[in-house]
């Protein structure tokens, strides 16, 4: 592992924020913690911790020994000053005289001890951070060293390749125990350099916070020096036929959405692995032997579960025989864990609620490793943490056998509310879980309901001709929007872009069939190649999308949303402007169509049916142009309704995330237009 510490970056860190009145070792405590934040190898995803004491003054500008520790909720990777609240460290280590203390009370003892009362909570290992002497303080679940220690006698290899260099802690569950014995195992051993805590992870000491990173460093490269001397290589996957992942995802996350009643489902974000070391796990012969029966440490339980579900091969041309082995597979899992809870449960003493019984990692042989999570975030940090234990597994069963901690740790772990906390608590947004896929999501109105779509919770795709702009409109909702090129008169292109969605997130649950365009021209003379052309984008390419829509949501079974962008020229023509009206009228009719074949299907389909939005279909010369035609000005113009109020394309926007929200209507539509009584519906 490289050693990445630069003197002058470390420099630069500690006048930088001197300027922001830090001290020089809260700085390089920054630092160093962002070094082994970024190596993945080393952390994932807000595991570990790190911590540095030093004296800094109080409100009444007294100097005071504190802990600063890295606090819940930060990663280490991007951490700030912010991230490591300061903690007076003498009643701490007070703390280390008592026999016993209750995770309320240590909680509540770190709070009460903070500087600032508003600062999160402190890391839940701050009493081993605060009961060891040494300056600056690493920890890490660094994977090389969890192959060594994850094994039957995982302990003796160890002890054989640190030798006295780094005290060597029996697997202890975080907290106040963990920390005495950590305290313990240093007084035992007070020359070593760090701790090896079996089946968790590894800390490293320093007077300097170069001296700890130092050692962390040298000392997991220790650990991959003793792997390496055995084949770790990973074998490519043998190239056995599959059906399409993007066919088998909408499958997948149909099978884990939960019935809520009224049509609502409880869905999940998917996020596929399908690389070269992930294709040759699910690919082994006896993937159901190795698959893991318990997690590489401890915290990543909450994350992925204990354990992955195994599920067969999707042969091509017979998903619906998978699909049916899949349910029955998933009823065994939920069978499998209520058993598992209620044992540990009774274990306990009672008292626990069962979490969800549903897998969050699902190995599919010739398709990859597939997670999911509440967000297409969390899903991701699954499926980081699912290809990290095949790496560790792969690494320790080169070594010898991989072994778990045992099932009674992995549960008080997995129910531990401390580490359930790391979760949060925060109340969904309205689309959270719903993927929602925009066509012209470009224009004024695409990208208006993209954006919208996402400050609701949605994860969002936007298709727009223009590949560029719409990479531009997904990048302003959010790191993981999708923003892809696509001419939706294009058949091919349109299978292709819900492909990549279902790629992506799993599939699709709401569409704003939006792309469309305006050619003025008196009807009567009007040129049949210009009409085709209106028609060919302004219903035929809805009817491709529907079609698309309606295979996606069909698959996974749980409803969706089918939403078109229709116009007030649907049922009030204006002059010269046949060709963008007659197909309109087509498009409004199709979405009448839809919502009577597809109701039983659980598939809400809605029109907005929208007038005079400044967009790139109603351009400025168009405003102009129709405005000369009807004798107002442009500002009468926009302004022409009840409400003489000009509408945007926010509003638009409104109208379909309420259509998206509103579960029991469907074949209606909803006029956004400031009031228009003659072109109301009748």
């Amino acid at each position: 592992m490289k050693n990445l510490w630069s003197g002058a970056e470390a420099d630069r860190l500690v006048t930088h924020y001197a300027q922001q009145g830090h001290h020089a070792d809260v700085a390089l405590r920054v630092y160093t913690s962002r070094l082994l934040g970024i190596e993945p190898a080393l952390v994932l995803h807000g595991g570990g911790n790190t911590s540095v004491k030093t004296r800094l003054r109080d409100v009444a500008g007294d100097e005071v020994e504190v802990l600063c520790v890295k606090g819940s909720g930060w990663d280490m990777g991007n951490i700030e000053p912010a991230g490591l609240p300061a903690v007076r460290l003498q009643p701490l280590r007070r703390l280390a005289a008592l026999e016993r203390l209750s995770d309320e009370d240590m909680v509540n003892a770190q709070r009460c001890n903070l500087m600032d009362a508003s600062a999160p909570n402190p890391s839940v290992e701050t009493l081993l951070h605060a009961f060891l002497p040494h300056k600056f303080i690493d920890h890490t679940h660094a994977n090389a060293v969890l192959a060594l220690s994850d094994q039957p006698d995982g302990i003796a290899i160890c002890q054989d390749l640190y030798g006295n260099e780094m005290a060597i802690v029996d697997y202890v569950m975080p907290g106040f125990l963990l920390a005495k014995a950590a305290a313990a195992a240093h007084e035992q051993q007070p020359g070593v350099q760090g701790l090896i805590l079996h089946k968790h992870g590894i800390f490293s000491f320093g007077e300097t916070a170069e001296e700890a990173y130092e050692r962390m460093i040298r000392m997991v490269t220790r650990a991959e020096q003793r792997i390496a001397r055995v084949s770790v290589a990973v074998p490519a996957a043998a190239p056995v036929a599959a059906a399409p992942a993007a066919d088998v995802l909408p499958l997948l996350r149909g099978a884990l959405a939960q019935q809520l009643g009224d049509g609502r489902h409880q869905r999940w974000i998917a996020s596929l692995r399908n690389g070269p070391a992930a294709l040759a796990f699910v690919g082994r012969a006896d993937l159901q032997q190795a698959a893991w029966s318990g997690v590489i440490t401890p915290d990543h339980g909450i994350r992925i579960k204990n354990r992955p579900l195994v599920l067969s091969r999707p042969q091509p041309g017979a998903l619906a025989d998978w699909e049916a082995d899949t349910a029955q597979r998933l009823d065994a899992y939920a069978a499998d864990y209520r058993a598992y809870f209620e044992r540990q449960n009774a274990r306990v003493g009672g008292g626990r609620k069962q979490l969800d019984a549903l897998p969050r990692v699902l190995l599919v042989p010739g398709v990859g490793v597939v997670a999911f999570g509440k967000s297409k975030a969390d899903a991701e940090i699954a499926a980081d943490l699912a290809e990290t234990t095949i790496t560790t597994l792969n690494w320790a069963e080169a070594v010898g056998r991989f072994e778990p901690l045992s099932e009674d740790h992995l549960f008080d772990m997995e129910y531990w509310p401390l580490e359930q906390a790391k979760l949060g608590k925060a109340a969904e947004a309205p689309l959270a879980r719903q993927v929602v896929l925009v066509t012209g999501g470009a224009g004024a109105i695409g990208a208006a309901t993209a954006k919208l779509f996402a400050r609701h919770g949605a994860e969002v795709v936007v298709l727009d001709l223009d590949g560029e702009a719409a990479q531009a409109v997904a990048k302003s909702c959010g790191r993981h929007a999708l923003g892809l090129a696509c001419d939706v008169t294009d058949p091919q292109a349109v299978r292709a872009a819900f492909d990549a969605a279902c790629l992506r997130f799993g599939g699709v649950d709401i569409v704003v069939s939006n792309a469309g365009a305006a050619w003025e021209g008196a009807i009567a003379t009007l040129d049949d190649a210009v009409l085709r052309r209106s028609f060919e984008l302004n219903f035929f390419s809805h009817q491709g999308v529907a079609q698309n829509a309606v295979r996606v949501m069909k698959a996974q079974g749980s409803g969706g949303a089918l939403l078109f962008n229709v116009s007030k020229q649907a049922v009030n023509p204006g002059a010269n402007f046949g060709a963008y009206g007659t197909s309109k009228a087509a498009t409004l009719l199709l979405a009448r169509q839809y919502a009577l074949e597809h109701g039983a299907d659980g598939i809400r389909v809605n029109a907005v049916n929208a007038d005079r939005i400044r967009s790139g279909l109603l351009t400025e010369k168009m405003i102009a142009s129709r405005a000369s035609s009807r004798g107002l000005s442009e500002h009468d113009y926009m302004r022409g309704n009840l409400l003489q109020q000009e509408v945007t394309a926010e509003d638009v926007a409104l109208a379909f995330v309420h259509q998206a929200l509103e579960m029991k209507t469907t074949g209606g539509v909803t006029t956004v237009d400031g009031g228009n009584i003659a072109a109301a519906l009748r």
